[in-house]
């Protein structure tokens, strides 16, 4: 049987030759362009299709099991499909944006028509039960058919506080409670627990795990979110759960490089300041972060703190010291990076989001998150095209963060297909209940 990967090179080729035969493809700005395989996007379908919320082709439930890393032959396929894809388009990947209400509207629509925004956030109150959850999934995705490549359809799902799901799904406790086991194997079955609940609901990105060492007891905003106080049990276990996560097909985002463990201030109300050196924090806080690159970590997400002794004229999202020469230089990570959310008080009320934007893209950023406000959406996006335009951002660079990118997604083998609602008894709650008692 093909490999995941070889499938969707396969389809890639195809893709190519309908692309050349019949003039299939997407239309933009640019005229035609080519896209990643679709499965939802059939050349025969209407572009005004919208699936139902409960489709009668139930599609596999077996989880898609990432390749190592991609062939030789696959990035070219994506480099020509990058050729094709207009400036809008490119730039549209590079955000991931969220919602506001339970129920598809216009600005969603826009944002996606529009903006061609690469993926969409959910939070708690995007959520109305489990039929009307996996309804809006089903419709963001059949809104996207014209795109490029599927959506990332994302979610901060860590367990405890930090908890998105609807209330059918049995809660998963917080990191620390799992910490305090020490136990990687509960860790590891904690992400795939994750993995199986988001994929029943349509996701398959989760911002997590948490690899922020909880070192301050001060601090307001980790807590118990962390596995705990010290590098060595937040290692094993964010690593863990990590790899449950990606086993189980779902991509797992580490967070906040390069540590949120030692502040005293809430990046979503202000601009936390951490008055440490690089090599205090090679010592402490990049040790799980070092690991998960180590192990082929797909995605880092970057906090919005300052560190006035590494790059004092930029909190480390909107650092090229912190992203470029460290994150990429220094650790050697050539993965996805992407932002902690552009609307938090860190960021809105200290830099702009649309200066904050350029900032971090010229950084080494791939991927800005707005999570909340459709005109913060459209603003960055035309501020990102402003400044290609004007030279301030190289278009090889936007380029650059579009291969990270669509290779990531290829990587998952990620559709815009539509999901069936879930049976109460497809739902992995009798597995949490007996995962819970091991704790």
């Amino acid at each position: 049987m093909k490999s995941n990967v070889m499938r969707y090179v396969g389809g890639l080729s195809v893709s190519l030759l309908l692309l050349l035969n019949i003039g299939c493809g997407l239309t933009g700005k640019g005229g035609a362009t080519e896209s990643l395989p679709n499965s939802s996007a059939s050349p025969t379908e209407s572009s005004t299709t919208t699936p139902s919320a409960t489709p009668s082709a139930t599609p596999s439930t077996s989880p898609t099991v990432p390749s190592a890393s991609p062939k030789p032959s696959d990035q070219d396929e994506i480099g020509r499909i990058i050729k094709k894809m207009t400036l809008e388009q490119k730039v549209g990947q590079m955000i991931l944006a969220g919602i506001d209400g339970t129920t598809i509207d216009k600005n969603m629509k826009k944002m996606i028509d529009e903006q061609h925004v690469g993926g969409i956030i959910f939070y708690k109150n995007n959520f109305s039960g489990l039929n009307g959850s996996v309804q809006l999934v089903n419709e963001l995705k059949a809104a996207n058919k014209g795109n490029p490549a599927p959506l990332f359809m994302s979610v901060d799902q860590e367990g405890g506080k930090v908890s998105r799901l609807p209330k059918d799904f049995v809660a998963i406790p917080d990191a620390a409670k799992v910490g305090r086991t020490d136990n990687a194997e509960l860790a590891k079955e904690m992400g795939e627990l994750l993995a199986k609940e988001l994929q029943l609901v349509g996701f398959n990105v989760n911002f997590a795990p948490v690899l922020d060492i909880n070192s301050n007891p001060k601090n307001p905003v980790i807590g118990t979110r962390s596995f705990g106080n010290n590098a060595s049990i937040v290692t094993k276990m964010g690593i863990a759960e990590m790899n449950g996560l990606r086993e189980n097909g779902t991509i797992a985002v580490v967070k906040h490089f390069p540590g949120h463990g030692d502040t005293a201030v809430d990046s979503h109300l202000d601009l936390p300041i951490v008055q440490k050196t690089t090599a205090q924090l090679e010592k402490l806080e990049w040790i799980p972060f070092r690991a998960a690159i180590e192990d082929k970590a797909d995605a880092v997400m970057v906090a919005h703190i300052l560190f006035p002794l590494i790059d004092p004229d930029a909190p480390a999202s909107l650092s090229k010291v912190i992203i470029n020469d460290q994150l990429r230089g220094t650790l050697g990570y050539d993965g996805v990076v992407i932002t902690d959310d552009m609307t938090m008080g860190a960021i809105i009320d200290n830099y702009g989001i649309e200066d904050a934007a350029i900032l971090s893209v010229q950084a080494g950023s791939d991927i800005i998150l707005i999570a909340h406000g459709y005109n913060n959406t459209k603003k960055v996006f035309n501020k990102l095209l402003q400044a290609v335009a004007t030279g301030k951002i190289k278009e090889a660079k936007i380029d650059q963060s579009l291969r990270r990118i669509l290779t990531l997604k290829q990587k998952y083998d990620l559709s815009d297909s539509p999901i069936p609602v879930p049976a109460k008894d497809e739902l992995p709650n009798d597995a949490i209940r007996q995962w819970l008692k091991k704790l």
